[in-house]
């Protein structure tokens, strides 16, 4: 069983594919009964497709700095 903070790191690379098949499995099993993990999951699509909108939003300078700091920060280290 893995914790929250696993599952979040693994995240983006679960949403893209790209993990293994025994991490894929790690995820979705906790995902299965984290309300909270499944909460990010949810943001972590919702913001997703509201990047791959064609037109660039018009988002405030504080609003987009916050969404790069968070981007940033679920990065993690490089």
């Amino acid at each position: 069983m893995i914790t929250c903070a696993e599952a979040v790191r693994q995240l983006w690379e679960y949403l893209d594919g790209v993990v293994e098949e025994t991490d894929r499995e790690a995820i979705e099993d906790h995902l299965s009964f984290c309300r909270r993990c499944c909460g990010e999951l949810d943001f972590a699509e919702e913001l997703r497709a509201f990047l791959a909108q064609p037109d660039e939003p018009n988002l405030p300078a504080d609003v987009k700095a916050r969404l790069l700091a968070t981007l940033t920060e679920l990065e993690g280290p490089a």
